[in-house]
């Protein structure tokens, strides 16, 4: 079983509070090379009087660089942290298979790929007004070689920290799945109020974070690893990095498309909980042979 392989007692939470800030560490040691640059490019303070302003003063492509590199040493802090403060290897907190289920992560990664990329496709072709086309090809090919090696590597990240090293520590805490499940949900989009897609939505987008979680979560806890939540997430992000940007999003992209119209915050959630998330799920559960949903879910460790 997933939640129970590491076999926890509550007390040893503590030691997941220490790695919990361990990785803050290293995420800021991560972020030396974006403060070096801004440095070097005389950037001057009143420039940088708004964090979420940042990534605008700097070229996209290398931005975008800066931005996910924190993630990929936070993964390798992630990595050192379970090796040495809790003897564990990397497989403990990401499957309950002898090994990661590569076909899992593939299959995932390709089935959103495609909903994601209809999702966006759809909305050009019914309202091509809101649109323009940014495609240039060199920046475009940096753009895919950026995304290709380093947005994996941050989805991964979130997805080994927050449904396997924290979904863990917290059962551990908890004896119980449905906990684990729902507090992970709730860090996971708290951590997202300083995108800046939050400033133009509000902070009800708090909501679709948590819910996004919260599905990831599921499919977790169902397939007693994080395999399918791995290729989810980094399909989400790399798709919608190298498909379409804004100036209000997180990832300023040389993408293929800008989108510049209104985005509606109702229209979100309604296609992702209503619509996609649902099917998303389906599909898994009918390949997989998903069963047990209340003991998967709720059930005592």
């Amino acid at each position: 079983m997933f939640l129970s392989q590491v076999n926890l007692k509550p007390k040893d939470f503590l030691k997941y509070l220490l790695g919990s800030f361990l990785i803050i560490i290293f995420n800021i040691l991560g972020q030396i090379p974006l403060f070096v640059y801004l440095i070097t490019q005389n950037i001057s303070d009143q420039e940088l009087t708004d964090p979420t302003d940042i990534f605008s003063l700097i070229p996209s492509n290398t931005g975008l660089f800066l931005m996910l590199l924190p993630f990929a040493i936070s993964l390798l802090g992630l990595w050192f942290i379970l090796k040495k403060l809790h003897q564990q290897d990397m497989r403990i907190v990401a499957t309950s298979r002898n090994s990661i289920d590569w076909n899992r992560v593939f299959f995932s990664f390709a089935i959103w790929g495609f909903l994601s990329s209809t999702i966006i496709l759809s909305g050009y072709i019914i309202s091509p007004e809101e649109y323009e086309i940014n495609f240039k090809l060199t920046p475009f090919i940096i753009l895919l070689c950026i995304g290709i090696i380093l947005i994996p590597l941050q989805t991964s990240f979130e997805e080994y920290l927050f449904r396997g090293y924290l979904m863990q520590g917290f059962a551990g805490l908890f004896r119980n799945k449905w906990a684990p499940l729902f507090m992970t949900s709730i860090i996971f989009g708290c951590l997202h109020l300083a995108n800046p897609e939050v400033d133009k939505l509000g902070y009800n987008l708090v909501w679709w974070y948590m819910g996004t979680g919260l599905v990831l979560g599921i499919m977790t806890l169902m397939d007693e690893g994080i395999e399918l939540a791995l290729g989810v997430h980094a399909s989400n992000n790399l798709f919608a990095a190298l498909l379409v940007t804004a100036d209000w999003t997180v990832f300023q992209t040389e993408s293929i498309l800008k989108y510049t119209g209104e985005p509606s915050l109702s229209k979100e959630l309604i296609l992702s909980f209503i619509i996609f998330y649902p099917l998303l799920l389906f599909i898994f559960y009918k390949k997989y042979n998903w069963t047990g949903f209340k003991s998967r879910l709720f059930g005592k460790l």
